[in-house]
């Protein structure tokens, strides 16, 4: 009967369920983890200063970048199907001694900034490894008929994730969720044995294997810089995404301060309270609108919708710091981003060659992003410790680079319908 069903709603055939129902089971564990971790982290950095979470931005780069390599090393020198399980068995391990320290050490300064940096780089691997592991696992015409099926499991962790720390952190403390998410991070490995399991017996994509390539180092390591400043079109996409890292750091910044008053478990409860609204808008907005809003009033107004409504989100809150306009602003910006600006800004992307594109993206997604996040971060405690502005002056300054951020992308969705009609 279940079968049939299926058979009736997807293009998921008999033999494929257990395959697909399994890999939904591990993108949904992994990212119910990952959002149970997520506010904890946001929550530790209302309790420091501007400049010592800009130094944490700042090593956060750097380490990205290194465990990038070596993760690129791993993937050369370990077989794929050993290397998935053990990469998440590896952080399921370092978030219980991350637990352990913090219940055993009075000062644990030193221990809630190095799980600060460490939560950013799991963010980093959590998704990418699972979709390295689902190419190794299904082969091409399974992948197009199955893979939006099993991405709506990380949409389901995305949305119950922070339902967890919203309901359970005043009850239980921070530290419990952290343990509770190690917990949930050995569950994906027995599954990714069985899926391996599968993968030979029943689905029968034994000659498969994974492209890795994206995570190997190789090749003249300054081409994709290359392309990047040689390329106006990328020059652009590289200035829109730097303003979007600008605006999500100010407001970042702002929301620590501004939660500073409020204790660790409540700013807890808080944070995972606006995970979960703008996750819900998220999918919402991009499953009804994203496709039409493009279609309707185009690349440029698309990209200048979200800037523009953020410069009237800071403006107000600069006027009125409250709890109340930050919420409204974040889920707003949040969710828009994630719904509208991403999937739009992604878009771009299809106007530049394969190779220029492969290229390049590394570098606007890693050296552009990351590190416009670092310069914005020290930009702003330079605003607020050296200069000594307050909140309602670097509020006007935010959206004066929100504004900035709306005019490139008007200017970047001209460029893109330019490429459009040369071709």
């Amino acid at each position: 009967m279940i079968k049939k069903i299926l058979k009736k709603a997807s293009e998921i055939e008999p033999h494929e369920i257990k395959a697909t129902a399994f890999s939904f089971l591990l993108v949904f564990v992994l990212m119910l983890a990952y959002y149970i971790l997520r506010p904890v982290r946001d929550a530790m950095a209302s309790d420091w200063s501007d400049s010592e979470v800009s130094q944490l931005w700042t090593l956060n780069f750097f380490i990205s970048t290194g465990v990038v390599a070596l993760y690129g090393l791993a993937v050369s020198k370990v077989k794929f199907k050993n290397l998935v399980p053990g990469v998440y068995a590896f952080f399921a391990i370092s978030f219980v001694l991350f637990y352990f320290f913090m219940s055993t050490i009075t000062d644990r300064t030193l221990i809630e900034k190095s799980f600060y940096i460490w939560i950013s780089v799991f963010g980093m691997f959590h998704l990418s490894v699972f979709w390295s592991f689902m190419s190794d696992l299904f082969n091409k015409d399974q992948a197009r008929r199955l893979f939006a099926t099993i991405a709506t499991g990380a949409s389901a962790g995305a949305l119950i994730g922070p339902m967890i720390p919203a309901v359970f952190a005043g009850i239980s403390g921070t530290d419990n969720l952290i343990l509770v998410a190690s917990v949930l991070l050995l569950f994906p490995i027995p599954i990714i044995v069985y899926l391996s399991k599968i993968k030979v017996e029943v689905l029968k994509n034994e000659d498969i294997t994974a492209d890795t390539s994206k995570f190997k180092i190789g090749g003249n390591p300054f081409a994709g810089f290359k392309s990047f400043i040689t390329n106006p079109y990328l020059l652009a996409i590289g200035v829109f995404i730097l303003f979007y890292t600008m605006i999500s750091t100010f407001v970042y910044f702002e929301q620590k301060n501004l939660l500073a008053e409020y204790d660790r478990a409540t700013r807890t409860q808080i944070l995972g309270s606006i995970d979960w609204i703008v996750n819900v808008l998220t999918f919402g907005i991009a499953f009804f609108a994203t496709s039409r809003i493009v279609k309707s009033i185009g690349m440029g107004y698309t990209l200048a919708i979200m800037p523009l409504i953020v410069c009237a989100g800071i403006l107000v809150l600069a006027f009125a710091p409250i709890i109340v306009v930050l919420l409204a602003l974040q889920v707003g910006r949040r969710a828009g981003n994630y719904a509208i600006t991403k999937p739009a800004r992604e878009m771009l992307f299809t106007e530049v060659d394969k190779e220029t594109r492969f290229k390049a993206k590394p570098v606007i997604d890693v050296v552009v992003y990351r590190g416009g996040d670092t310069v914005t971060a020290w930009i702003f405690t330079g605003l607020t410790e050296g200069l000594g502005l307050g909140f309602a002056a670097v509020g006007v300054i935010g959206a004066g680079i929100a504004a900035l951020w709306a005019g490139v992308g008007i200017y970047m969705g001209k460029l893109y319908n330019r490429k459009r009609t040369e071709e």
